[in-house]
Formats: structure tokens, sequence, C-alpha cells
């Protein structure tokens, strides 16, 4: 039934937060094509891609954990709008840099790195608004409803990107996601917050609750061996787009949105679908099925000879990657207490932050030295043989319940 999926919609502030974000992402998407075009056409090396992309992540793992933190103790509210005003001041002053033709790859992945900070520290209160704002039976929905209107950004922000980037150049799409950060701002005045009080532990107290609650619960210790190895081995995929679109593929800023937007295309698909599947199948055996799945489509994108040939497969890659991660999310929120869903969000937070930049800088290396389509290929072997392992020491284990009723 479709409905379960889309129920959250019915409340108003889910909408407008939603609808915010949405026009937010779909900025920061442009940004990002026209970032990841600039760095593959002027250096033409798969280990800038991945510099670039590892210093926007790895605030994840130094901010992103206090952020969780703060999300349960400071006004969720303020939070954002001052994290809102701040990424649109840095996207301005990238705007400013890029179009005056001054712009350096390490100059870019400084400026990735502090608005990765602003965003690891922000995004935190989001995502543990969500249960505020819509019924526990709708939570598992409206996480996915939530990275659908991220990837709905992915589908929809490459194509103006390069029509933003023929009209006026990296320049213009650069200043639209300056600009689109007032959405965010507008949502955030209209819609009226109830957060419960929260434990008004110091910082480094309230971490620690976090991978405590991790260790003893066994949903959380069955999801983060399977988000360990997809964030370390198969995750970095998304640094090397540009890469696989340029040098790889022979194309040009059409060939990078092309792929960007046949990723994101999957990601909606899961995303819109995901509260329907798991009602019928459980999340434990949707997050385990998605994570095997990832596999073959890393390979198929990797070998994929033409462009026409790795848009479709990248799709596929897409559905899996989004089912695999909406459902790494989903367990950590029905798992956690709503008085400490921050800190043990805080654990997601510090795994993507540590093992996606390590993960990229390491396949960009290899990449460079015996080709990106042979890394991205084995990727996904190495992704199923992991899979299969922990399969084979936990047999049946994902049949028996779902986090919420364990």
């Amino acid at each position: 039934m479709p409905n379960a999926s889309l129920t959250p919609f019915r409340s108003r502030g889910f909408r407008l937060i939603w609808a915010g974000a949405l026009v937010s992402n779909i900025g920061t998407w442009m940004e990002t094509v026209a970032l990841g075009y600039y760095v593959a056409d002027t250096t033409g090396k798969a280990s800038w891609s991945a510099v670039v992309a590892a210093a926007g992540f790895l605030p994840g793992a130094i901010v992103g954990p206090v952020g969780s933190a703060m999300a349960d103790r400071l006004r969720r509210r303020r939070i954002m709008f001052v994290g809102s005003v701040l990424s649109g001041l840095i996207a301005a002053a990238l705007a400013l840099w890029v179009g005056a033709g001054d712009a350096t790859p390490l100059g870019i992945a400084v400026m990735a790195f502090l608005a990765g900070c602003v965003s690891m520290f922000t995004f935190p209160s989001f995502q543990t608004t969500l249960p505020t704002l819509v019924p526990r039976d709708q939570l598992v929905a409206a996480v996915g409803l939530s990275n659908a209107q991220w990837n709905i950004g992915r589908v929809i922000g490459p194509a103006f990107a390069a029509l933003a980037i023929a009209a006026g150049g990296i320049g213009l799409a650069l200043w639209i996601n300056a600009a689109s950060y007032l959405a965010v701002c507008v949502a955030l005045a209209l819609v009226k917050f109830h957060q419960p009080p929260g434990d008004r532990r110091p910082v480094f107290g309230a971490l620690a609750d976090g991978f405590r609650f991790a260790r003893a619960s066994a949903p959380m210790r069955s999801m983060l061996v399977l988000m360990v190895a997809t964030i370390a081995i198969a995750s970095p995929f998304i640094a090397f787009v540009p890469q696989m679109a340029t040098n790889v593929l022979g194309g040009g800023s059409g060939a990078t949105s092309l792929l960007v937007t046949a990723q994101g295309v999957g990601a909606v698909a899961a995303a819109f679908t995901l509260g329907t599947v798991t009602q019928r199948f459980g999340l434990p055996k949707v997050m385990l099925l998605a994570v095997a799945a990832l596999s073959p489509a890393l390979v198929a994108y990797g070998v994929a000879p033409t462009l026409w040939l790795a848009a479709p497969a990248l799709a596929l890659v897409g559905v899996t990657y989004g089912y695999a991660f909406t459902a790494f999310s989903g367990v950590a929120q029905e798992a956690a207490p709503d008085e400490m869903r921050g800190r043990v969000l805080a654990v997601n937070s510090f795994v993507l932050g540590v093992l996606y930049p390590v993960g990229s800088l390491l396949q960009g290396q290899l990449a460079d030295e015996v080709g990106l389509r042979w890394v991205t290929a084995g990727s996904g072997v190495l992704l199923l043989a992991v899979v299969a392992l922990r399969a084979a020491r936990s047999p049946g284990s994902d049949r028996k319940r779902s986090p919420a009723e364990q």
C-alpha cells in the first residue's frame, strides 16, 4: 500500500520542514555537481575528487557526534536556523571565490570542510525533530521521506546545475545554492516544535551514552556490522561519479549531471517505498537484502562500457544504496529512547564521518594506479563477500523480529 509510505505528509509541520529542506538540497546538489565537474575537469585525478569529498564528510566524525549530543540539550529550531544562515554565507563565499577564477582544489576542500562542520552540527537536530512531527508508527516512513527529499534534490539539482552552468557558468549554480538556504529559514519560522527536555550531561558523557547504548542493543550491533562494511567498501563510489563521467566515460558536465541524476532516481524510488516494504518484510531483512543487492549493482556500474549503460546501472545502485542507508537510520531511530535519540544517532554520524573519508582517500589513490573501473567493481565483490560471511555467522537472525518488536 503506497499510503503507508506517504502518511507522514498528513502532518503540517513535517510537510513544511520537508519542503524547505528539499529546496535547500536542490541547491546543495547543484553545488555538488558544479564543483565535482570543476575538480574533475581541472585536475583529471580521482585522488583530488576523493580529497574534496573526504573533507566534506570528515566533520561527521569530528563535529557530528557533538551535534548529535547537543540535539538532546539545545533548542533544535535555533540550531537549524543558525546553521542554515552560516551555510548560506559559506556557499556565497565559495561562489565569489570560484567566480573570480582563483579557486584551487585544496581551497575547495577547505571550504567543504567548513561547510561540513556546520552541516554536521545542524543535521542531527533535523533528524531528532522527525519523531516530534509524526506519530511513532510513522517514523520509518518519515525517515524514508526525509531521505527522499535529499534524493529528489539529487534528481532535480543536477539538471538545474547543467542549465545554470550553460546559462551563467559554475558561479551561477553556486549562487543559487547560497540563496536556497532561505527556504529552510522560512519553514522553521512556520513550524511549532515540541521538544522534550533533554539530559544536560557533559558532551563527552553524552556521547559515551550513545556508544554504550549501541553496544548493549542487539538491533544496533547487527546494523552497525553492515553499516561499517557498506561505508568503508561501497560508499566511496559517490565521490568518484564526476571522475567516472568525465575521465572514464569521456563526458562533461552533462554526463556528470546524468549519472548523479540516475543515482538520485533510484534513491527516490527506494525512499518512497521503504515504509510499505518494511511493513511487509521487516526492517532487518530489508537492510540485509539491500546491502547484498548493492554488491552486483556496483559491479555492473563499474564495468559498464558506455554512459548510457552506466546510468541505469547507477540507478540500480541508487535503489539498493538508498534502501540500505535508510534502513540503517531507521534501525537507530526505532531503537533509541526519545530522551537520548541524538546520542544514539551520534554513533551513525561518527561511523560515517570516519570511514567514508578513509575509504574515499584509499580508493582514490588506488583508482589513480589501477583504474576507477577496477576499484568500483572490486568494491562490489568485496562487499558481497562480507555480507556472505555475516549471513553465515548469524543464520536466520534477520528473520526474527524488527527492532520495534525487540
